[in-house]
């Protein structure tokens, strides 16, 4: 049902504008460069986010993807750069990709290791400055559409 609540909560996001400040559709290039540079490549429900938003805030909920191509000089909701920084600083594993701080010192990602049969990754968390292998990387949710309906659904 994934698909559904993907879509769903993205009528929600384009009914309600007044909530919503995204960047705005990034391009299959900029996408193209940002998979590269993290060594992943984004399926179905994340991919359309980028190709109709981007990243940005939806009321208080602020949901990572891709800005622009600088990935080295960015700040949040840029979800390459802040991927890259915490790879560098608290050794996150390469298969996740942040897409969401909770803002209590816990991350949420895409996991490139947990695929559906739709290639969609699971959302899962990180929790920095807890050592890799004790880290128990719990579901948050099935899929994109899954996590994006939950955070939409708390402000309307």
């Amino acid at each position: 049902m994934s698909v559904e609540t993907y879509q769903k909560a993205k009528q929600i996001i384009q009914t309600n504008e007044d909530m919503a400040d995204f960047i705005g559709g990034r391009t299959n290039e900029l996408i193209k460069l940002a998979e590269d540079k993290l060594g992943v490549k984004f399926t179905g429900l994340y991919l359309d986010f980028l190709q109709n938003f981007g990243a940005g805030n939806f009321g208080t909920q602020e949901i990572y993807g891709v800005i622009n191509e600088n990935f080295e000089n960015s700040s949040v909701p840029d979800a390459i750069w802040y991927t890259l920084t915490e790879r560098k600083e608290i050794n996150l594993p390469n298969n996740l990709l942040v897409i969401y701080d909770t803002g209590s010192h816990e991350l949420f990602c895409l996991d490139f290791n947990q695929l559906d049969e739709k290639e969609e990754p699971k959302v899962v968390s990180f929790v920095p400055g807890i050592e890799l292998e004790r880290q128990k990387c719990d579901t948050i949710a099935n899929d994109f559409g899954d996590f994006l309906i939950d955070l939409v659904m708390q402000e309307v």
